[in-house]
Parts: C-alpha cells; structure tokens; sequence
C-alpha cells in the first residue's frame, strides 16, 4: 500500500497561509464500483439501454469535434509542470497517486467564473482545466478536493459520457433529423446521469482528502463564498443548512418543487452534495475501504 506524503504547500497569496505536513493512505486496488453512487451505476444502465445512443454518440464525437475541443482548451490556458506551477503539479500527481490512476494533464485557465472540467478526447491523453478564480477561492487541500472530483470522472470511464452530454446539450436542437422531443428527451436523462455523476465524483474527493469537512467546504465556497469571505465560513453551519433543506423538501409541495429546481441542472444542488458527502463519510462502505487502506499500508511483518 502506498502513502502519500503531502509536503509543504504554500497556501493562497490572500491568505498567507501553508498546508501543514500530513500523510494519506492510498488505494492501489480502487475499482469504480468500490465508491460509485447507486443513482451513477443506474443512470449509467438506462444511457447504454438507449437504442442508437452510442451511434449517434460517434457520429456527434467524431474526429472533428473532438479537435475543437482540445485545441480550444490548450491554446487559452497555461499546462501545468514540474516547471510551471509545480505546487499544483504535486497536487495533481498525488491525488492520482491515491485513486490508482495515472495522472492526466492539468490545465490553469483564466476565468472569472469558479469552475473545473476534465475531457477525454480519444487518442489523447485526457486533462483537468482549473479556472483562476477557483485557484484564488479555496486553500491548497480544498483544491485538490476539486482535482480528485474530476479525476473521480476519469476513474469512472465517464469522460465520454461527458464531452457526449456537452455536445448533446448545446447543439442536439440544429442537428438534422433530430427532433425537438428526442433531443428533449435525451437532454433530460443526460442531465439525470450528469447530477448522479457528481455524486461518485465528491465521494472520489473524499477518498482522496479523507476529510469530509474539507470537501463540503468546497461546496460551501461555491455556493457563496469570495477570497475575502472564505475565513468567515462554517462548515457545520452549512450541513445544517442541508438538513434544514431537507425538511423544508420532505412534503410532498416540497418533493414537486424540489424536483422542479433540480430537473435541469447539470449538479445536484451544493447543499444535498454536502448532505450526500456526510452521509457516505459516516457510512460503513467507507470507513471500510478507508480501515481496509490504513491496515494494508502498515503490513504486519
């Protein structure tokens, strides 16, 4: 078993802080179906049942496409190295190191807009894009979280079914000879997959922190968090926050409109993923592949 020693990281500019040295069990032997979410693995049966999804999934991914993607990504952000924003290089090399996945490239990006992607381009080796902002709104450890959720994508084989709901999503409607009604219905299962997606993906970032607290402090920032507000945020406040969410849901007016908020959106809403992170933290799947790791990197001798 192999653990991984995070060394010294220097901490965000604005708030002048370093991550503390800490050590993390690795899980060489981790398959997807170890961690992924039920509504992932049943979302993911019901896209392959589609008859014709994966033709016209090579018909909309082909060649052409998918050199677009990769050219429109390489050539506005910065590749980061051992030579070139080594800190998150290290970042990047020892989440993959921890969830048994060789390490994609990663990619800085200017952007206001906090956010993160991972493609899988065929024939190329896939890459992680960082948003700015998201480098300037979370710490060292938080920013790993996002680096282990995309590679959480990766490790689960959904890249296609990623860059497939993309293109699906914002150019099914002018495609010839595909309906309205079709390219509504599609979208909207998409969508289902993509929100149970995410779900794998946060419990990927927890095997990677080993900290639930520092996962949904990811998602609190989201939801309403700046460089300057960040030290002022609770993370136990915000769990009870989803809980509160949850009983204002749990009638059935609450159930319809709940169901109507989420129905078109790419992510389950940040509250129930922080609600969904504690849960799995707490669960016995978890701590059993956590104490499985922890006893197999001290082997008895």
């Amino acid at each position: 078993m192999v653990v991984v020693q995070f060394g010294f990281v220097e901490g965000l500019r604005k708030q002048g802080k370093s991550q503390r040295w800490r050590a993390a069990v690795a899980f060489p032997n981790l398959k997807s179906d170890d961690f992924s979410h039920p509504l992932d693995r049943q979302n993911t049966a019901l896209l392959k049942a589609i008859p014709g999804l994966n033709e016209l999934g090579k018909i909309l991914l082909g060649p052409v496409a998918e050199q677009v993607m990769f050219l429109e990504n390489i050539g506005t952000s910065v590749l980061v190295s051992e030579d070139q924003l080594s800190n998150l290089y290290r970042l990047m090399l020892d989440a993959s190191k921890i969830l048994s996945l060789e390490a994609p490239d990663l990619y800085v990006r200017q952007s206001p807009t906090p956010n993160a992607y991972t493609l899988a381009i065929g024939g190329k080796k896939p890459f992680v894009v960082i948003h700015t902002s998201l480098v300037e709104l979370l710490t060292p450890m938080e920013l790993q979280a996002v680096m282990a959720h995309e590679l959480g994508h990766l490790k689960c084989d959904h890249g296609i079914w990623l860059s497939f709901a993309n293109i699906i999503t914002l150019g099914a409607y002018t495609l010839p000879g595909l309906g309205t009604v079709i390219a509504r219905s599609l979208e909207e299962q998409l969508l289902r997959w993509l929100r149970a997606a995410e779900l794998t993906c946060d419990r990927a970032a927890l095997l990677v922190t080993q900290d639930p607290k520092v996962v949904i402090s990811v998602l609190m920032k989201l939801s309403g968090g700046s460089p300057s507000l960040a030290n002022q945020l609770n993370v136990d406040a915000f769990l009870k926050q989803a809980h509160s969410y949850d009983e204002a849901s749990s009638n059935p007016l609450g159930w319809y409109l709940r169901n109507a908020q989420t129905r078109q959106l790419s992510h389950p809403l940040p509250v129930l993923r922080a609600r969904e992170v504690d849960n799995w933290a707490r669960s016995p799947q978890y701590k059993n592949l956590l104490a499985h790791a922890i006893k197999a990197s001290h082997p008895m001798t």
